[in-house]
Formats: structure tokens, sequence, C-alpha cells
């Protein structure tokens, strides 16, 4: 019998997508369900809070570095 979960659908960019996998794969998979194509993801119900802050802090490191490389051009 097939068992229902609560998720959310999340729509982004296709460099959006690979830094939650990233973060997922980092978590041992406990935030992704789904991977459905190049812009969306289903994440568990639960740990869309904890994805954004994740998210959040990883954009600011990547962000940081890029303005790092192009300072010393």
């Amino acid at each position: 019998m097939p068992k229902a979960r609560a998720g959310v659908l999340i729509e982004c960019d296709p460099s959006i997508k690979a830094i939650i996998m990233k973060i997922d794969r980092e978590q041992q998979h406990r935030i992704v369900m789904e991977e459905i194509d190049d812009e969306h993801v289903l994440i568990q119900n639960d740990k869309h809070d904890e994805l954004k802050e994740l998210l959040k802090n990883a954009l600011k490191d990547t962000v940081r570095e890029a303005e790092d490389s192009s300072e010393s051009d």
C-alpha cells in the first residue's frame, strides 16, 4: 500500500538546484524527497525552514568567494 508524505515543491534555477542537491548530500539525503526536473525539487515539509537557512549560508559563502576573486583582477 502506498504511503503519502507531505512535501514542498521548490521551483528554482538549475544552479540553485545544484546547491540544494549538494546540501542534501551533506545532510545524508534527509531533505530532498524527489528530483522532478532541472528546475523543480520536492523536499520534506518539515525541512523547508532548515533548507532556507542552509541555502542562505551557502549563497553567502558563494557570493563572498566571487567578490574575493573579482578584487584580484
